[in-house]
C-alpha cells in the first residue's frame, strides 16, 4: 500500500495536546498542503488563517466554547497551542465543498508531518459575529467569507489513538454484467 493510503487509514483525531509551538516550517508545509486542495472549477475560494497568537487563540476558543454552550473554561481546542481557520467565500456554491477538502488536506499533511489535528466546528458562527467580520477586516479580507472550520494543530500528548475497525455494509457496487 501506498505512504499516502497509509497515512489516510491510520489518521485520527488527536483531543490532547503539548503546549509546545509547532515551527513555522511545519506549519507553512501544511499550510501548503491545503492550499493544494481541490476546488470546485479551479477557483481557489478558499483561504486559510494561521492563529499561533495565543492571546487570540484563547478568544477564538472562548468564544466557541460560548457557542457551542459548554462551561466557561472549557477548551474545544484541546489545548492545541496553533490552528488554521479555513474560511470559503460566502457567494460561492461549492464553498463548503471546498473548503472541506482544504480541511482534509491540513489534517492529512500534519498526520504525516508528525504533527497531531482535530477539526473543530464552529467557525460558521464565529465569522458571522460582528467580531469575526472586523478581525477578518483586521487581515486585509475584504470580501464576504464564511468559516468552514478550524484544524487544531500541535504535538500529541499521550498515545496515539487506534484506528478502529471500519463499518461494514458501506459500499455498494454497479457494476457491468
Amino acid at each position: 500500500m501506498s505512504e499516502v493510503l497509509e497515512k489516510m487509514k491510520s489518521r485520527r483525531s488527536i483531543r490532547k495536546y503539548k503546549p509546545d509551538m509547532v515551527p513555522q516550517e511545519i506549519l507553512d508545509q501544511i499550510i501548503e498542503a491545503g492550499l493544494y486542495a481541490a476546488s470546485g472549477m479551479g477557483q481557489q475560494n478558499t483561504v486559510i488563517v494561521q492563529v499561533t497568537n495565543m492571546e487570540l487563540r484563547d478568544k477564538i476558543s472562548s468564544m466557541n466554547c460560548e457557542i457551542g454552550g459548554w462551561k466557561e473554561g472549557f477548551d474545544p481546542f484541546y489545548g492545541a497551542p496553533a490552528m488554521m481557520i479555513v474560511l470559503a467565500k460566502k457567494d460561492w456554491p461549492n464553498r463548503v465543498y471546498d473548503g472541506s477538502l482544504v480541511m482534509g488536506n491540513l489534517m492529512l499533511a500534519a498526520h504525516d508531518l508528525g504533527i497531531g489535528s482535530c477539526w473543530i466546528h464552529r467557525a460558521k458562527e464565529e465569522f458571522e459575529t460582528e467580531w469575526g467580520k472586523e478581525l477578518l477586516k483586521s487581515l486585509g479580507i475584504k470580501e464576504e467569507y464564511e468559516g468552514i472550520g478550524h484544524c487544531a494543530l500541535g504535538y500529541i500528548d499521550g498515545d496515539y489513538p487506534k484506528t478502529p475497525e471500519r463499518k461494514v455494509n458501506r459500499v455498494f457496487y454497479v457494476k457491468e454484467d
